[in-house]
């Protein structure tokens, strides 16, 4: 069946608008970091995998990052292993860990690769374990309290941060035109597994590759300001400012903060998207408006 006149035109409005995008990230790094809803929701999930094959496909090297936080507590629940969370962080014992890697890589990461794998891709799955790329050590929170003069330092298991990330293992992964598929578990000088915020990682790897743009795909249409309008075409020194005064704050804190800290290590900009927009990762890289918050070093 043809396209009539104005499905036509709208078409060539399209891939005209792409066309100056293509041209000028071919070659270019990008890390994606997938979570939240898309994951869990089939159809996104599809729409998600045919974005980064066409990424891939026009000349990009994609990276993903996932999450799992929901799968994670689907199966802790059904194993009947309770939960507990310390300022929005999983406490993670080394039953919870073992849960954790079981979800994040194995289910999850597989269930992603396959995926993109169906839908025309190369993908590989690795864990931060895999080739040593992610070393990482304990995370423990610091909690201020007027009864002590010090804060208090509270030990929540095995959740790590990103100490180094070997990039070499990501060269070898792109050089040979596959699409890494990162779960965000690390591994300690003594051999101890982490789990580590998939933000976190995302904001690593694309600082260790000084990689063009760093995604990250959310729930929300991106940061509001106080009318509750999406905020972009940020400079850190504005996302500095919001930070201070209070208007980023809450959850959003952590993933801004992720993002900005990629900036300024190099990266080109980050993009907080709403990832239940249906195809939001081309959207953002190929359209002149984009679908949510931009940050750059200005």
């Amino acid at each position: 069946m043809s396209l009539d006149r104005d499905s036509a035109m709208n078409v060539a409005k399209v891939l005209n608008e792409a066309l100056p995008y293509i041209q000028r990230f071919t070659g270019k790094t990008i890390v994606v970091k997938f979570g939240g809803n898309a994951m869990v929701e089939p159809q996104l999930n599809r729409q998600f995998a045919r974005d980064i094959v066409l990424m891939k496909l026009v000349g990009m090297n994609p990276i993903v990052v996932h999450g799992g936080g929901p799968q994670i507590g689907a199966l802790l629940a059904r194993l009947n292993i309770e939960t507990e969370f310390v300022d929005g962080m999983r406490v993670t014992d080394s039953e919870t860990m073992d849960v954790v890697e079981m979800v994040l890589g194995a289910s999850v990461n597989k269930s992603i690769v396959s995926t993109i794998n169906q839908n025309g891709g190369k993908a590989i799955g690795i864990t931060g374990k895999d080739g040593g790329l992610i070393e990482a050590s304990r995370l423990c929170l610091e909690r201020e309290s007027p009864e002590l003069d010090v804060p208090e330092i509270i030990d929540i298991g095995h959740v790590g941060k990103v100490e180094r990330i070997n990039r070499e293992v990501l060269d070898v992964l792109v050089g040979g035109n596959f699409i890494p598929v990162i779960a965000p578990i690390g591994v300690g000088v003594d051999g101890v597994s982490y789990n580590i915020n998939a933000d976190m990682v995302a904001g690593k790897v694309a600082e260790v590759l000084q990689a063009e743009k760093l995604m990250l795909l959310t729930n929300v249409p991106g940061l509001l300001g106080a009318d509750k309008q999406v905020l972009t075409g940020l400079g850190t020194r504005e996302v500095d400012r919001l930070i201070a005064d209070g208007t980023i704050s809450g959850g959003m804190l952590p993933k801004i903060s992720c993002a900005l800290d990629a900036v300024k290590g190099g990266v080109a900009s980050a993009h907080i998207i709403d990832g239940t927009v249906p195809h939001a990762v081309l959207l953002e890289i190929f359209t002149d408006a984009g679908v949510g918050t931009l940050i750059s070093n200005q």
